[in-house]
């Protein structure tokens, strides 16, 4: 079966019609989730780039790969896999797949080739317009060079500009980045088909992260009154972790009016639509050329994004659905159009893919396939997520767990938080200490205690002298230096 695999960066889910958005055109997305399987409940491992986007690369866990931080704010955490990590593009090299990556890799400082991938390499976390590549096919098709006007920023905290938000892009539609994306793609999607072997094809846009930098036909798509803000945006920290008001500074939010702030979030609608356009044109193409009915077709994104949301933007060390819920559709040709509402993460997508091309998945040891679900099977499925955050800009490190109904993040230098998500799904209301939620907390607590020490993930060992998670199987007060002979890894020498 043929791959085709499409992504986006920073894409809240509540821009897509078929997750309910009834003002944003997304035409194409909805066609592929009424024929395919919507997962309601699609959760990222992390929401930052390059660790998430290793997680899909290796079918791991961040804190297993290691790929912590993206390589521009790295703080000091490794910036490639190892040498010998599995890959999925590995395996389905092996198999015979041809594969192809078109628009944003962003693992490492290691290529995409490397990786055993063909296409361009487009490097970086935004569209890279100055690319040889980019600008060859600007002066082949005889379209304007890049330039933007009106940007939008706040303040710094030290009163200087603050980050760019978004712009007017002076381009027609087809001289834009994403456009010429969908172009390669569709480009290599032809060779590909000419070969009649079998193909993994994956078009990554680099949007809709932030800077917005969009034509005016789509700068001024959706009427800003349209927008309806979050409850969130009344956000006042209160038994918050500090950081979160820190950052909320950071990107600036409260020197800006609200009307910015819907006017933000209308262009971001707009720069969703605009890559709609362009993952139809794939699409389309893909039918075209008859490869449709021997072609599963997957979409996601790395993580979301807070456009104002909880006076945020951007995304950060802050564990909130607005950037750790993704979208998550599925087509397998023969498989039943559904909804499921299993907790499913982004680094399922790996056994997924490894399995449909007939690949072994259990390298991918983090990863569980989603092939049984999306032909509509009713499989054993766990019933919580585990996530992880490790830091961007500073080291910053967070577990959350979430069931179907609470979730619970351990912020080891600040507050845990706990909130209720069927009776406060903004996530407003901190009920970690509340005494009513006593039980609830000791409940996922322990619950995150066993899923970390079952993956080998240490940060379980902060819990076991932190909190009630009853009696820990070794001793972490380290008694056996009482002892006259411990041995060398501070386990009680045995009596003779």
């Amino acid at each position: 079966m043929n791959l085709l695999f499409l992504m986006t960066d920073q894409h809240r889910v509540d821009t897509l019609g078929c997750y309910g958005n009834p003002h944003v055109s997304t035409p194409h997305l909805d066609r592929l989730a009424a024929t395919g399987t919507r997962f309601d409940r699609c959760y990222t491992p992390t929401a930052i780039c390059t660790p998430a986007r290793a997680s899909l690369l290796t079918g791991q866990a961040p804190f297993r790969h290691r790929l912590l931080a993206n390589q521009e704010r790295n703080v000091g955490y490794q910036e490639n896999l190892q040498d010998g990590t599995f890959t999925f593009p590995a395996a389905l090299g092996e198999r015979g797949y041809q594969r192809g990556l078109i628009g944003k890799w962003h693992v490492g400082t290691r290529n995409a080739a490397s990786y055993g991938f063909d296409g361009p390499d487009l490097p970086g976390w935004h569209n890279p317009v100055g690319h040889p590549d980019y600008l060859a096919y600007l002066e082949e098709n005889g379209l304007p060079p890049y330039r933007i006007s009106d940007p939008v920023r706040g303040t710094f905290p030290h009163g200087g500009q603050g980050n760019l938000l978004a712009a007017r892009l002076h381009q027609p539609v087809e001289a834009t980045f994403e456009y010429y994306l969908a172009t390669r793609a569709i480009e290599q999607l032809e060779r590909y088909a000419a070969t009649g072997e079998p193909f993994f094809l994956a078009t990554h846009f680099f949007g809709p992260h932030l800077p917005y930098l969009l034509p005016d036909a789509y700068y001024d798509r959706y009427d800003p009154e349209l927008v309806e803000l979050p409850p969130s945006v009344a956000e006042t920290f209160a038994g918050k972790p500090p950081v979160q008001r820190n950052y909320s500074a950071h990107w600036a939010f409260d020197t800006m009016p609200l009307e910015v702030t819907r006017k933000l979030v209308a262009v971001y609608w707009g720069y969703v639509t605009l890559i709609d356009e362009q993952i139809g044109r794939i699409l389309t193409r893909l039918e075209e050329l008859g490869l449709d009915q021997d072609t599963a077709v997957f979409f996601t994104a790395d993580h979301g994004e807070f456009t104002g949301a909880h006076r945020l933007h951007d995304k950060g060390p802050a564990m909130y659905e607005d950037i750790y819920r993704i979208p998550g559709l599925v087509r397998v040709p023969g498989a039943p159009p559904q909804v499921r509402q299993e907790l499913v993460t982004l680094t399922d997508f790996t056994a997924t893919l490894l399995e449909l091309a007939g690949c072994d998945p259990s390298p991918a040891v983090d990863s569980r396939s989603l092939v049984p679900l999306v032909r509509g099977e009713r499989p054993e499925w766990p019933e919580e997520l585990v996530a992880e955050f490790h830091g961007h800009h500073f080291p910053y490190p967070q577990r959350m767990i979430r069931d179907g109904r609470y979730k619970l993040v351990v912020n080891p230098e600040s507050v845990n938080e706990l909130y209720d998500l069927a009776a406060d799904p903004h996530e407003l209301a901190n009920r970690y200490e509340h005494p009513e939620f006593a039980g609830v907390r000791r409940r996922l607590l322990r619950r995150l205690y066993d899923l970390l020490r079952e993956r080998g993930d240490n940060f379980h060992h902060w819990m076991t002298s932190m909190y009630d998670i009853g009696a820990p199987d070794y001793d972490p007060t380290l008694s056996a230096f009482e002892t006259d002979a411990p041995t060398w890894d501070g386990r009680q020498k045995a009596p003779s």
